[in-house]
């Protein structure tokens, strides 16, 4: 897939099974506005708090497919396709649930789109029927239409991880300053790359400030600073 602009926007994660619990009483009513980061196919980030889109499963952001033969990074390309669609527009989330990891799952909303419905519709998500059925319409549609996932072979993102469960990070695994989401990583030769959200071992990639590791907010930052993409 041809990289584009949103490649900054995106935070590519691996994360697990969403399990829900009530919400405090009144939260639920408490709707979270402003700019949003793209962390993955269904989840992102508002004033640095991830939210899980509600009712939908994407490709996770390692998750590879096979389209005309050849492998295909479904999961990065369902990321770019959500931050390329919301862009810079101020979204509008409101909570129904919360997940094991404290995250709000929520409707969000752009320019008055359900924004979940758009990514089943144009099949970067699967309708999550194990806590909603909400999308299932819009997945017949998009599966019909063979568009996203369904013009390729794939395993549904719940399964997928069940498989990679092992390799997976918790999201709680270390924190990621602000919006600034690219690793700036010194190799074991010295020489100093950088890894772009949805790059191959982005998720593995560990920064270390003590050996001058760092994080950057842009490629050009990144580039200026003395660092090369990671091939």
């Amino acid at each position: 897939m041809t990289r584009s602009r949103s490649c900054g926007r995106l935070l590519a994660a691996a994360f697990g099974g969403v399990v829900l619990v009530s919400l405090p009483a009144g939260a639920a009513r408490d709707a979270i506005t402003g700019v949003a980061t793209v962390r993955d196919g269904d989840t992102v980030e508002i004033h640095g708090r991830p939210i899980r889109l509600y009712g939908v499963d994407a490709p996770e952001g390692r998750q590879v497919c096979r389209r005309d033969g050849r492998d295909w990074r479904c999961g990065q390309a369902a990321a770019h396709a959500l931050a390329d669609h919301i862009g810079h527009r101020p979204i509008t989330c409101q909570p129904r649930d919360t997940d094991r990891y404290g995250r709000p799952v929520a409707v969000c909303r752009v320019a008055g789109e359900d924004i979940g419905a758009w990514l089943v519709r144009e099949g970067w998500a699967l309708a999550y029927r194990h806590y909603g059925t909400d999308y299932v319409g819009d997945e017949t549609a998009a599966k019909a239409a063979r568009r996203g996932v369904w013009s390729a072979s794939f395993t549904p993102p719940w399964e997928w991880r069940e498989e990679h469960r092992s390799e997976s990070a918790s999201p709680k695994a270390g924190p990621v300053p602000g919006a600034c989401t690219i690793k700036g990583n010194i190799n074991r030769k010295g020489v100093r790359l950088y890894h772009v959200p949805g790059d191959r071992g982005y998720a593995e990639t560990h920064i270390d400030p003590v050996r001058g590791e760092r994080w950057f907010c842009s490629e050009a930052e990144a580039r200026a600073a003395g660092w090369r993409r990671s091939p």
